[in-house]
């Protein structure tokens, strides 16, 4: 639909504005870079997700679930990626993970209290309904875009249906880390820590229309990259190391071996159109923990469950390791943008 006050000055929105009120429309743009970056990060999360789901299945028997001699098929393996809440931000972030995150319909459930508003998903073939537990209990990845007063309802009814394997995304502004952790009896859970700086190209955020459409900009899914975000954002560091080891959780948990874990962390940043021969940047097991540690475990152990939380809140050897070499995160600015089809 088009804006018919497009050509119409007097009737835009900032024409009713105060010389007082203009500066706040900086809060609007922010708001809208806000909404792009969670949106590009929360795909490139779930696109590592599916190729890493992707790569095992192609290349391994299929998996077993635990304790059991039932197979779980090709298209079980599949990421599965549930999303409490369908408001502004539920329905953005549903519709980039279709876009852009290699997931299908039938691999997003959203919970609700109004299903009845996600009809176009419906019609899609993404599952809409109102039952906060249910989709708890099913997701692989589940994002609470829940608005801040319900979180702790919402926490109490799906923290004793979280599996271990779940990793939780919040977007839940001022709720910090050890709140979720405390509402939710839970170590995997990832949440976003942004800043605010001074950029004269935060304008780019509400001139690049809605999120879909954005995220098709390579100029601003650059300004979107956790390692280097402009436009008047940045995201701390320690969140894209978290990420890292979410997904070396989920190596771990599909492969077994910390030997199999790592191939499978360099395959899932090996750059597009380059063979691991060329790919000089390389994970290894000091990369994530300590040389102790290290020194103790054989190829075919499972490397120790990454406390998701802790990583954000503390130090540890990829965080110091992403900190120092530059090429290193220079080459994972190259993956993200990559993944995100710039």
């Amino acid at each position: 639909m088009s804006d018919i006050t497009a050509n119409l000055p007097s009737l835009q929105f900032e024409a009713g504005l105060s010389a007082g009120e203009t500066p706040l429309l900086g809060l609007r743009e922010r708001r809208a870079g806000l909404v792009s970056s969670v949106c590009a990060h929360a795909a490139f999360l779930c696109s590592r997700a599916c190729s890493l789901r992707t790569s095992v299945s192609n290349g391994n028997p299929p998996i077993f679930t635990k304790g059991s001699s039932i197979k779980i098929s090709n298209e079980q393996q599949m990421l599965k990626v549930g999303i409490i809440g369908g408001g502004h931000v539920g329905k953005q972030l549903a519709q980039v993970l279709l876009a852009r995150a290699d997931l299908r319909p039938l691999n997003i459930s959203i919970s609700t209290r109004r299903p009845q508003s996600l009809e176009d998903f419906r019609k899609m073939g993404v599952e809409c309904f109102y039952d906060n537990p249910r989709v708890a209990a099913w997701a692989d990845v589940l994002f609470l875009c829940c608005l801040p007063f319900h979180l702790p309802q919402v926490c109490a009814e799906i923290r004793s249906e979280l599996p271990q394997s779940c990793t939780v995304y919040s977007f839940v502004t001022a709720v910090p880390l050890p709140r979720l952790r405390q509402l939710l009896s839970h170590s995997s859970v990832l949440k976003p820590e942004f800043g605010f700086i001074g950029s004269g190209s935060a304008s780019m955020w509400t001139s690049a229309g809605p999120v879909t459409d954005a995220l098709k900009d390579p100029a601003v899914v650059a300004a979107t990259c956790p390692l280097g975000m402009s436009g008047g954002l940045c995201v701390d560091i320690k969140w894209f190391v978290a990420v890292l080891y979410c997904l070396l959780n989920m190596c771990t948990t599909l492969s077994g071996g910390s030997q199999k874990a790592l191939e499978l962390m360099n395959e899932l940043f090996l750059l597009k159109g380059t063979s691991p021969s060329h790919n000089t940047l390389q994970f290894t097991l000091l990369s994530f923990i300590n040389a102790s540690f290290a020194s103790t475990l054989s190829s075919d152990e499972p490397l120790p469950w990454i406390n998701l939380i802790d990583a954000q809140l503390k130090e540890t050897p990829l965080s110091k390791m992403l900190s120092e070499h530059h090429a290193l995160r220079e080459h994972l600015t190259a993956v993200y943008c990559s993944v995100l089809g710039v």
